[in-house]
């Protein structure tokens, strides 16, 4: 498993539409795990393929407290969503900033596994937010075109006296 370069917003590929995954290979095997490594390495709770320069429908969560839970999507598609929450919401790909997104309270996705096999997630809270999110990267949205009066810079640790 290797740490993957996280693309920054102003490059290209997030804003491009990624392509199916029409089979699972080895490489693919790998770039799986390597993305898992790679959110968990960034302190993240979601990570799409394009955020690591692959136009790929590929999606990885985890919205556990123990961070140890990774939930992969292959071509994820929302099929129905309920309710509304807003919060702030962050990405990896416009790190130190956060915005305030109005999203579904709650979602219903398809998607394929690991060994394309068809299942169905529900998800409310975090859970909607991450795959609203990580689905709006494949289509070459970012959340920061639907962030409510703008970006803030997020004050970490090391900034406070």
């Amino acid at each position: 498993m290797a740490i993957r370069n996280i693309r920054k917003i102003g490059d290209s590929v997030l804003n491009k539409v990624s392509k199916e995954v029409k089979e699972v290979n080895k490489k693919l095997l790998i770039l799986i795990d390597d993305m898992i490594e790679t959110m968990y390495d960034a302190a993240g709770v979601g990570l799409a393929a394009p955020q690591v320069g692959i136009l790929k429908r590929l999606v990885v969560i985890d919205v556990s407290e123990e961070g140890d839970s990774p939930i992969v999507l292959i071509n994820p598609v929302i099929l129905e969503s309920e309710g509304e929450q807003t919060g702030d919401e962050g990405c990896l790909s416009v790190p130190g900033k956060v915005g305030t997104v109005t999203r579904p309270n709650y979602v219903k996705v398809k998607a394929y596994d690991k060994d394309m096999k068809e299942f169905i997630i529900e998800g409310t809270d975090l859970l909607a937010r991450a795959l609203s999110h990580e689905i709006d990267h494949l289509d070459g949205k970012l959340y920061v075109d639907k962030a409510i009066g703008g970006l803030r810079n997020v004050m970490g640790p090391e900034d406070e006296e």
